[in-house]
């Protein structure tokens, strides 16, 4: 791996991707300058497209007669897609049988051809690498390779010319090539800039890796960041990981869906789960030593399923102290419900569902749940409103 690469990769993309913007973030996290690097603002919606395109073009004639092939329910899958078609060779898509149909009809709609296969993702790949060695396709890994790790880290480059005076980078991290691609090309050129991994709780590979300093495999992944749901990172990027990035952290799916809220509310941006864990990790004050810093998140896509979009938001409210539900435990009679209802109105929340619950075996015959959901301004709001209830002789009991 070379920084030579890295440059030859920028400018046989150039007329190719979009240089996406770089834009202010203040609301983010008021100790530091945030900026958001938005690669969801790229063709296809997702950084996937630079690595897959410079690799395309690095094939031989003889290898892009043949085409290539991919296994990817997601970004990948569409970053192959539209590079193939640009460079006028064949593309083949192997995708689980089960993936979202928004994503194969995303993969159709840039030309390939996709290959459904009955099972889960490591059952298409397998048939991926079936095919490769029947067909003679060129597999086009989705991380674990160096021209698409030198296409990723051309953001690199455009990170210290659009932010020059930056101190810290947070990537995402996944198989590992973006943060491989971006950490190199940076420390190439300003070994003074540090660079963080953010990883989901749920699928942490590398976070373990680096810190057993062997590559290790997670038996399962569980995350709504589907993009970096990743097992076991790649040999390359491990190596590069291991000597160029500062540090790693995790997020969970709860500080995940409060940052899409939080870029969806202040910034108008939709960023997928991946593409938001740089944002959590500011957000939720994971990374040391940021403060009075210039701090820019990769926002590495925004190709979120729109099925899942309202249940990350509603999680993303509750997170953030902006839904809440309450339990209170009353008396069945007369005017309960009225007091509930002032005491809530005079705190300035907003009431958005009622249930009232017969109590179960074990407590008195008269008394009755109501459960309340409202709208609530914060954390703190909150706590605001249950104090007062209980102040009031009224007993929470959820």
């Amino acid at each position: 791996m070379n920084l030579d690469k890295v440059y030859h990769a920028a400018y046989t993309l150039k007329d190719v991707i979009r240089s996406t913007d770089v834009i202010k973030a203040p609301s983010l996290n008021p100790d530091c300058n945030v900026f958001l690097k938005t690669e969801n603002l790229q063709v296809t919606g997702s950084f996937k497209v630079r690595g897959a395109y410079y690799k395309i073009s690095q094939l031989s004639p003889a290898e892009k007669a043949k085409g290539v092939i991919a296994c990817s329910a997601g970004n990948h899958a569409q970053g192959v897609a539209l590079a193939a078609r640009r460079a006028g060779i064949k593309a083949v898509i192997t995708l689980p049988d089960g993936a979202p149909i928004s994503k194969v009809e995303a993969t159709k709609s840039y030309g390939a051809e996709v290959v459904l296969v009955p099972g889960v993702y490591d059952d298409a790949y397998n048939r991926a690498l079936k095919l490769r060695d029947e067909k003679g396709y060129t597999l086009i890994h989705p991380f674990d390779d160096e021209d698409v790790i030198a296409g990723q880290g051309t953001i690199g480059l455009e990170i210290i010319n659009q932010v020059p005076n930056v101190d810290a980078v947070i990537v995402p991290i996944g198989g590992g090539g973006l943060i491989s691609g971006v950490a190199f090309a940076i420390k190439a050129l300003n070994p003074n800039i540090k660079v963080y991994g953010v990883q989901a709780l749920g699928a942490p590979s590398m976070l373990n890796s680096i810190k057993d300093k062997k590559i290790e495999k997670l038996e399962e992944v569980s995350t709504i960041a589907d993009g970096i749901a990743v097992k076991q990172p790649g040999n390359i990027t491990y190596t590069l990981c291991s000597k160029y990035v500062d540090g790693i952290v995790a997020v969970s799916d709860d500080e995940i869906a409060a940052a899409i809220l939080q870029l969806i509310e202040k910034h108008k941006m939709i960023a997928e789960g991946a593409g938001a864990v740089p944002v959590a990790a500011v957000m939720f004050n994971k990374i040391p030593d940021l403060k009075g810093k210039n701090v820019c998140c990769l926002v590495s896509g925004g190709n979120i399923d729109v099925n899942i979009l309202s249940r990350v938001i509603n999680r993303g409210l509750q997170m953030s102290g902006r839904t809440t539900t309450l339990v209170i435990e009353l008396t069945d009679k007369p005017g309960q419900l009225v007091k509930v209802s002032q005491i809530i109105a005079a705190c300035g929340a907003n009431v958005t569902g009622v249930l009232h619950e017969r109590s179960n075996t074990g407590s008195k015959i008269n008394d009755c749940n109501l459960r309340i959901t409202m709208e609530t301004k914060n954390g703190a709001h909150i706590n605001e409103i249950r104090k007062a209830l209980i102040s009031s002789g009224f007993k929470l009991v959820g």
